[in-house]
């Protein structure tokens, strides 16, 4: 008995090595940092912290596992308290870096609509709001070094300028976010090389700078990363409508260029000095070679650079793998070759020359290295589906489900199940998903016609309103009837999420399912107490025809189906049709009696492990993509 037993002990962390091995590069480096930075106690107010935390947040939004956002939220509550004060944080130090962590008390703050995330996100745009600026209006990069501004800033500052301005309607502030691209470009763009150099001063004094043009000596690779990162990241909240955004796409691609230039044609890698990599001493440089991955593979993905540019950083992003990624005895993954630090000035004196860069150390496990390698691997990870979707969009009906209330500020906005909404109430979730899956999302605000559906290949009705949850309420209409039918005969794709007998609109939505042989009966099952989540436990046979992953899932307070021709059942539990489809046309359409995919039950950060919404989210988005008309 006893020789079992040690057989037992020594198969167990064997088994977990083999299954950690298995697990995406991006979790198993987010493990790395959870366990070097674990330690509450010494949590930092720090930029490297806080990029760190930005990849972790990646990760949960790819895995939709509450760990991740537990470790964020109880690193950040080690440093906010419940009054939003920020544990050593200095504001008259008017340091850049300090705004980078302004990002994830956001972040908490639209998850949780906890105040005191606000309010230290409040504190950080106070900050920007008295930062000493040069005479043609850029942030200097800290109060101490007077005129600078310096390319790593424009990623600790904008990201959060941007973020903040989208959530808290600050409209006024996007034309000085943009104006800060276009003045670090115009002084500090190399015309040769497209690269910019690592800082510029307004002054003209420091003795890192040259006398003529403030330039610093050299492109720093990681400062440039920064850049590229900081211009990707901002793109993502700024304003369509807003003319600035187009000077900000032109710059990126500017860059992105010079970035492609500079890639080592052999390793894939890009060096500690961007245009030198045959100089003695210079080196292969692992933060910024994921940094430029990062940048340019979700730049791609995004549109905002032509796809070709996939191809760069995957080859970066393979010689990352090959060059600086390593696995140790106990299945911890590290990564090698980050430079410790890159700056000019200050004490003892960094004067900017090629040796200086080139004398500064290399180091296993950096912050900012890890961080960076977290976020690129996340972005390669969301190429594995692209193509399923790629070109198409899906639209969430906001007509028929049209709730407002007031946010922080005291605007009244638009909410439940949209797409930007990371509350429980949200759909950033779902949203994330069908990004995986080469989606574009958008809103339709207006009545469904056959012309704006038209844009659309996939339709989402979620909870139509009732007069007690919205006094303006809008019901499906025969004329609506007729539109939806005709888009979905022409290949369009309909998706209903329904709500339980009291919570939604049942009369008008049932003459539109009944178009497709579905009728969603009056009643209500699962129905759970607290945190009896069992009752809502709903398991999938095998073989289903939707749900190829996803083995158990919660539905609670559902309403049930009928389905005649040419609908059938797609999931039948206890002799009632929870899930019903049918094809009509070209077409297809889905239907369930519960808006089931909004982030209460999708984030992970409700449910016990055991269930899978998640899972069965991206069942259905991949089921969804399989169902599109061929072209």
């Amino acid at each position: 008995m006893r020789k079992i037993i040690c057989i037992v002990i020594l198969f167990i962390p064997c088994f977990t090595l083999v299954n950690a091995q298995k697990q995406p590069w991006s979790q198993r480096m987010a493990a790395t940092a959870m366990n070097l930075w674990k330690d509450t106690s010494a949590a930092r107010w720090s930029y490297e912290q806080g990029v760190v935390l930005q990849g972790i947040e990646q990760v949960w939004m790819q895995t939709g596992d509450k760990k991740y956002f537990k470790f964020i939220q109880n690193y950040m509550d080690a440093l906010i308290g419940p009054d939003g004060s920020i544990k050593g944080y200095k504001k008259d130090d008017y340091t850049l870096d300090n705004v980078m962590c302004g990002r994830i008390a956001l972040m908490l703050f639209n998850v949780t609509e906890k105040e005191k995330y606000y309010k230290a996100a409040l504190h950080i745009r106070e900050q920007l709001k008295d930062q000493p600026r040069t005479a043609d209006g850029g942030f200097w990069h800290k109060k101490r070094y007077t005129g600078q501004m310096w390319l790593d800033g424009l990623y600790m500052a904008e990201p959060f300028y941007t973020e903040y301005a989208y959530t808290f309607h600050d409209d006024n502030a996007f034309n000085d976010i943009a104006n800060q691209f276009i003045l670090i470009e115009k002084h500090a763009r190399d015309p040769k090389t497209g690269l910019l150099y690592h800082g510029w001063d307004a002054t003209k004094k420091e003795q890192w700078a040259d006398p003529k043009t403030g330039l610093s000596q050299n492109f720093w690779g990681r400062a440039d990363g920064w850049y590229a990162m900081a211009l990707v990241d901002v793109l993502d909240k700024f304003p369509t409508e807003n003319s600035k955004r187009a000077e900000l796409l032109a710059i990126l691609n500017r860059l992105a260029i010079a970035i492609k230039k500079s890639q080592d044609p052999k390793t894939g890698l890009w060096y500690q000095i961007l245009d030198k990599p045959t100089e003695a001493g210079n080196y292969p440089e692992a933060s910024a070679s994921c940094m430029f991955v990062y940048a340019l593979a979700k730049a791609a993905r995004e549109g905002y650079l032509p796809v070709s540019y996939l191809t760069v950083a995957q080859k970066g992003y393979q010689g990352v793998l090959d060059k600086f990624v390593e696995t140790d005895g106990t299945g911890q993954v590290n990564l090698n070759g980050t430079v410790a630090v890159g700056g000019l000035g200050g004490k003892p004196y960094r004067d900017g020359s090629y040796n200086y860069y080139m004398r500064e150390k290399v180091v296993k496990n950096d912050a900012k290295g890890i961080a960076a390698f977290i976020l690129a691997s996340v972005e390669i990870e969301r190429l594995q589906n692209l193509s399923a979707g790629k070109g198409k969009t899906v639209l969430v009906d906001s007509y028929f489900n049209n709730e407002h209330r007031k946010d922080i500020t005291g605007r009244t906005i638009s909410y439940h199940y949209k797409w930007d909404e990371m509350t429980n109430n949200g759909f950033s979730t779902f949203g994330h998903i069908f990004n995986n899956y080469g989606f574009k999302t958008g809103t339709l605000y207006d009545a469904p016609t056959t012309q704006n559906l038209s844009k659309a290949s996939v339709y989402i009705i979620v909870d139509p309103d009732i007069p007690a949850e919205n006094p303006n309420t809008k019901y499906i209409e025969p004329v609506n009837i007729e539109a939806i039918t005709s888009w979905v005969k022409t290949g369009g794709e309909l998706v209903v999420l329904n709500n339980d007998t009291g919570n939604a609109e049942f009369t008008h939505l049932n003459k539109l399912l009944a178009k497709f042989g579905m009728q969603f009966n009056l009643d209500s099952r699962n129905h759970v107490q607290g945190t009896k989540f069992e009752t809502g436990a709903i398991y999938i046979p095998q073989g289903n025809m939707i749900f190829k992953t996803a083995k158990k899932i919660y539905v609670k307070d559902i309403a049930t189906l009928k389905v005649a021709p040419p609908a059938v059942s797609a999931l039948t539990d206890k002799g009632d049709v929870i899930i019903a489809v049918a094809k009509y046309g070209k077409g297809t359409v889905f239907a369930v009696g519960d808006p089931w995919f909004y982030n209460e039950y999708t984030d992970g950060r409700k449910l016990p492990y055991d269930f899978q919404n998640f899972e069965a989210a991206n069942d259905l988005v991949n089921w969804l993509s399989e169902q599109l008309p061929a072209k």
